[in-house]
């Protein structure tokens, strides 16, 4: 862990862009859409627990992971179209206090599925890890019914590493290994 980054990792986080996406600090406005999502049994099947969540645990979430920008200077994005600023889901770091190891997660909008939008935010994420976090090694978590994930990972160059037990059920563990 960081001695507490606070603002300027904030600060550090606030857009990047890719090709046809921005990847932002999460905002107020993003509730509702980021809220659709986590309400959604089949876009949350292979996420957490594998069920669907509330409104206000979505708000929570938006604000843990602010927090976790500001505690360990790393953290989720919101992903938008550069196009039209719609929201379209999130990708980033996972690594709150007891996460086995730090993770790279996404998760795009149903409504979006099939364009690409995941692994063009997982790639930044993924190079932001080796470049800006100087980080050695990154995983993704993922449930083995996952097919989706399986192929954003190893389209961004992760490898399977084997298989742990996360919140009740087995994840396969993808990993990047950089010198």
């Amino acid at each position: 862990m960081t001695d507490r980054p606070g603002v300027p990792a904030l600060a550090a986080a606030q857009s990047h862009e890719t090709a046809r996406l921005r990847l932002r600090l999460y905002a107020e406005r993003d509730l509702d859409a980021l809220s659709a999502i986590y309400g959604d049994p089949e876009q949350m099947l292979h996420i957490g627990e594998g069920k669907p969540i509330s409104r206000a645990e979505t708000w929570r979430a938006i604000a843990a992971s602010l927090g976790h920008w500001a505690l360990r200077g790393y953290g989720m994005w919101a992903i938008e179209l550069k196009a039209t600023g719609e929201f379209v889901g999130r990708a980033g770091f996972i690594d709150p206090e007891g996460w086995p190891e730090f993770e790279l997660g996404w998760q795009v909008a149903r409504e979006h599925w099939g364009r690409g939008y995941a692994p063009e935010a997982a790639a930044f994420a993924l190079s932001f890890a080796r470049t800006r976090l100087a980080r050695k090694r990154v995983v993704s978590l993922i449930r083995p019914g996952n097919a989706a994930s399986i192929r954003v990972a190893e389209k961004i160059g992760m490898a399977p590493d084997g298989r742990i037990e996360l919140l009740g059920g087995p994840v396969i563990r993808y990993a990047a290994h950089f010198p």
